[in-house]
């Protein structure tokens, strides 16, 4: 598990240095401030996710479930929140936005939540 989850966690950050040069050097003239600012937002909750993988496969020792939970919950949760932000931006440039995906991105920053709440009660849990 510790191995999966740093390599998650290090492809996470490394798409998020591309997604992040990306937008910021062609989606720059592409896209609108509003939607240019949620692409901005994806990259960064997607590398802070990237980081907490990163960190947690360290941490954690997985022998308990919450851990794993954690694990999970951040993987999906960035997933579901920061691909679904690059989805609707980028499909909002060919004028045919991908409206689905909207209630996607909540669901994933619920899941992120799930994710640091279980983290937080980690070491509660014996």
């Amino acid at each position: 598990m510790k191995e999966t989850l740093l390599t998650i966690g290090a492809c996470y950050g490394g798409l998020a240095v591309i997604f992040g040069a990306f937008g910021a050097h062609i989606l720059q003239k592409k896209l609108s401030t509003k939607s240019l600012n949620s692409f901005e937002t994806g990259v960064k909750y997607q590398m802070y996710h990237a980081l907490a993988l990163v960190f947690i496969s360290n941490l954690f020792t997985f022998s308990k479930t919450i851990e794993t939970l954690t694990a999970c919950f951040f993987i999906i949760g960035t997933f579901l929140f920061s691909f679904s932000i690059y989805g609707l931006c980028l499909s909002s440039i060919g004028g045919k936005k991908l409206k689905f995906l909207g209630p996607i991105t909540p669901i994933g920053g619920l899941l992120l939540f799930f994710g640091w709440f279980c983290m937080a009660l980690s070491h509660l849990i014996k």
